[in-house]
């Protein structure tokens, strides 16, 4: 088997006395929809934050391609080819739809120097523009973010996510708030860039229909450990999850 991309080896994280997430390991693959579950405390936000640097574990490590990334920050993962989005949107809201991708991709094309006397858009409308057409937002272009739907607004920040073209992107919550039609382009899009660019997503996420739809294997949480990892058939008829998620009412 190919080394993974994305390597989780023996994390764990505690706050004051309560052990958030405990001896937590796993592997991604390249160009897999990896889905992470579980009830609301069960430990995968935390577990996303230390993959990405936010937070520092006590214990465990993790390799981005076989390279050791623990406690480098986010904008330092990004530049090796780590990308993410947020539960909460980072779209800026009174710039067009244009403006804010081209404005995620800034920060990761030339140095200091060329973005002070190159062109205004650092060379990046022509990249901004085939990701609007590739999320199908191009009759909003010229919209300001801030007047878009909630929905049109997780696009955008998906967008943004892919302007650095990183090769693993990390979604947090990305169905959070969005109305079922848009949902499913959201789902379908993502579907679309993994098949077309061979990009690897890890997806963490409390909507089931989803995961179970979106990714190709799911792993649960359960009080910071994880209780199970298959597909997402196995992972519906598996007794533990049933009676942790699914039955828990979370």
């Amino acid at each position: 088997m190919n080394m993974p991309i994305l390597s989780v080896r023996n994390i764990e994280k505690s706050f004051g006395g309560i052990r958030a997430v405990r001896d937590v390991s796993f592997d991604v693959q390249k160009g897999e929809i990896l889905g992470l579950i579980g009830p609301n405390g069960s430990g995968k936000s935390t577990l996303f934050n230390c993959i990405l640097g936010q937070l520092k574990p006590e214990r465990g490590e993790v390799e981005v391609q076989g390279r050791n990334v623990s406690g480098l920050r986010a904008s330092q993962l990004n530049k090796l080819g780590v990308g993410r989005t947020f539960q909460q949107l980072s779209v800026f809201p009174k710039m067009s739809v244009l403006d804010n991708i081209i404005l995620a991709g800034q920060e990761h094309h030339g140095s200091m120097l060329s973005r002070l006397f190159g062109p205004g858009d650092a060379g990046l409308t022509e990249a901004a523009e085939r990701l609007i057409s590739f999320f199908r937002l191009d009759h909003l272009r010229d919209t300001l973010a801030g007047s878009l739907s909630y929905g049109q607004q997780k696009l955008v920040d998906a967008a943004m996510a892919f302007m650095a073209g990183p090769s693993l992107v990390l979604l947090d919550e990305p169905a959070g708030g969005v109305n079922l039609t848009m949902l499913a382009h959201l789902k379908e899009r993502l579907v679309a860039y993994n098949a077309e660019h061979g990009t690897t997503f890890v997806v963490i996420e409390h909507n089931m229909e989803f995961v179970m739809s979106l990714c190709t294997r799911v792993i649960v949480l359960a009080e910071g450990e994880v209780i199970a990892e298959g597909t997402p058939a196995e992972i519906r008829a598996n007794p533990q999850v049933i009676d942790a998620y699914l039955g828990g009412g979370a």
